[in-house]
């Protein structure tokens, strides 16, 4: 009996030339250090071990690139850990941008109806969708500010706790300083794109709190530099929340820039 339940518990593994090739093929893995990807490639084993990849709309994914997706995915958890996959189930991959049907009542009680191009969507209760176009886009200019399945993870663990703001599950004292921080970082930026200003930083971060959460933790990953430049006390944050970015080697690194 003790047999069984000890395997029933044992951790999921990889493929070394599975990871290998993953590694080869995603710049964000192949830039962290021993420890650090060791703790990803366990991540991405659950992930794999627990939750289905679909491909759809005639998309084929091999175990590499399946492996790829799942590791993007938990590039967010590196410091959080494994109850940031909680709350969903399923990862659904487009092979490009995929269309979707919205619907809002306005004040007057009039139903407006429209369709969405998007390359990214996490559904609340339901799964995390992206476009396989996109995150090879991602992985070929990992630098430039960009990378979708972060931000749709970002959306997975914001939700958590039950409320979609831009403020993810955090001890009490963090998450007031976090959420005052970051409220007062959005404001300043909603005031600086209406004005037409451009400080570098994607402006649909000034759609909603949780937008701006997710896209700052696209660049967290992606333009570390540029992030705490213009936003410090954010990416200060993120830097407590995600663990330093690959692209930096070192606290003092990250202070140097």
């Amino acid at each position: 009996m003790i047999k069984l339940f000890e395997r029933l518990r044992s951790t999921p593994r990889i493929d070394p030339y599975v990871w290998s090739c993953a590694r080869t093929a995603t710049p964000w893995i192949a830039a962290l250090d021993a420890d650090r990807e060791a703790r990803l490639q366990s991540l991405t084993a659950r992930l794999l071990h627990d939750k289905t990849i679909t491909p759809v709309a005639g998309l084929s994914l091999d175990d590499a690139q399946r492996t790829q997706l799942a590791a993007l995915c938990c590039l967010p958890l590196l410091e959080f850990g494994e109850e940031g996959l909680h709350g969903w189930s399923q990862l659904i991959v487009y092979p490009d941008a995929f269309r979707t049907r919205r619907s809002h009542v306005d004040a007057a009680g009039v139903m407006h109806e429209w369709d969405d191009e998007l390359i990214g969507e996490a559904w609340e209760s339901g799964p995390v969708i992206l476009s396989w176009a996109d995150v090879l886009s991602d992985c070929a200019s990992p630098r430039e500010g960009f990378c979708v399945a972060v931000h749709e993870i970002a959306h997975k663990i914001d939700a958590l706790d039950g409320a979609l703001d831009g403020t993810p599950p955090l001890p009490r004292d963090w998450q007031r300083t976090w959420a005052r921080d970051f409220q007062s970082a959005y404001d300043l930026f909603c005031r600086d794109v209406d004005a037409g200003g451009d400080n570098g930083i994607d402006p649909y971060a000034a759609e909603a709190p949780e937008e701006f959460f997710a896209v700052c933790s696209e660049y967290h990953f992606s333009m570390p530099a540029l992030l705490h430049e213009t936003m410090p006390t954010v990416a200060a944050h993120l830097q407590r929340f995600y663990g330093p970015s690959p692209f930096i080697l070192s606290n003092d690194d990250f202070l140097r820039l």
